[in-house]
């Protein structure tokens, strides 16, 4: 009997890679696609375990988990960065160059 290719694992592989080049634009599209390709590597691996010998791909979806986890966390990192910064500088000094230069040169 022939193997079946596992649903959607080649669009965890694919989800994975992007929520990593997504973590550069704010963080939210990175997040939001890092946890779609983790939900759906979930249910790829659920259905792999009941019948192993049935599905081919699931180097795919350990791939795409492991890349989607890594886009996650930088997402998530960008995000807490970010809010930092404007909780420390201020939304008019991330806005304005001149001000910020200010502000860093009184704290130092």
């Amino acid at each position: 009997m022939e193997k079946q290719k596992l649903p959607n694992s080649t669009g965890v592989l694919v989800l994975g890679i992007i929520s990593i080049l997504g973590c550069c634009c704010y963080g939210f599209i990175g997040l939001i696609l890092g946890i779609v390709a983790l939900v759906l590597a979930k249910k790829a691996t659920a259905l792999y375990n009941e019948n192993p010998d049935e599905y081919d791909g699931i180097n795919n979806v350990k791939i795409g988990k492991i890349l989607a986890i890594i886009g996650v966390i930088l997402s998530s990192l960008y995000i807490i960065t970010m809010v930092g910064m404007i909780l420390f500088f201020g939304w008019d000094a991330l806005q304005d160059p001149e001000l910020l230069r200010e502000r860093l040169e009184s704290i130092q």
